[in-house]
């Protein structure tokens, strides 16, 4: 499993088997087109480059280049998805959500939303003032400095500034539900971003049913040493 990319469709909910609401995401996922595949041995490292959406780019020659090679059209977006074996990955090939399947757990990145500049109520969840009339500093930021010492601004202080279109990844995402004629991908959670923006979906590298495993065999182990000591478990 490489990883794919998407857009965000928008929020729903769903029910589960016993009748709990759970909040999903729904992803148009791919299809994705293999324009490259680098290797260790040429490039250093292991590597699957993915091209998505189709629209039109101001490319320049030797963008153009590239995609003449694997006689494709233009893509909207490029990403590389490393990975440690590329064996059946062939250039010009089309990656669904076939690779997928329900339970498995995924790594959602994009950008966030954009705020433009925010003051430090909205950007860092401050407080504020007072709000009656006589109060003159409401929502601007109070003191920023110390006293004598060291008498001045400490380095990293949080203050008003730019909010916002940062790139954020919201890890181990169940997927509940997938429908492959439409390209559609349903997540448990949240991931970020508007609606219509692209995402990359990839495999978990910390798959919380992997570490329950892990757990219940190393409890599976304390309980036999116990056993063999004689002492009472449970």
């Amino acid at each position: 499993m490489i990883g794919l990319l998407g857009k965000k469709i928008g929020m729903t909910q769903v029910f589960s088997k016993e009748g709990k609401v759970v909040p999903v995401t729904v992803i148009e996922g791919g299809p994705c087109l293999v324009v490259q595949v680098k290797n260790a041995e040429k490039d250093g490292y292991q590597a699957v480059q993915l091209g998505y959406g189709q629209g039109k780019r101001n490319l320049n020659r030797p963008m153009r280049g590239h995609f003449k090679k694997v006689n494709a059209e233009p893509t909207r977006f490029l990403r590389e998805f490393r990975c440690s074996n590329t064996t059946g990955i062939e250039i010009g090939k089309q990656l669904t959500l076939e690779q997928f399947k329900v339970g498995d757990f995924v790594d959602v990145a994009g950008m966030t939303k954009g705020r433009g500049f925010q003051g430090g109520v909205k950007r860092w969840s401050w407080s504020g003032g007072g709000a009656a009339h006589g109060s003159m500093q409401h929502r601007e930021p109070g003191s920023i400095g110390s006293n004598t010492t060291p008498g001045r601004v400490l380095r990293g202080h949080r203050m008003p500034g730019h909010m916002g279109a940062d790139r954020r990844t919201v890890q181990n995402l169940e997927v509940v539900h997938l429908d492959l004629p439409q390209d559609l991908l349903v997540v448990r959670g949240a991931v970020p971003g508007a609606i219509n923006s692209l995402l990359e979906i990839r495999p978990a590298v910390k798959n919380p049913a992997a570490r329950k495993k892990v757990h219940v065999e190393v409890e599976h182990k304390e309980k036999k040493k116990d056993g063999m000591t004689g002492k009472v478990v449970g």
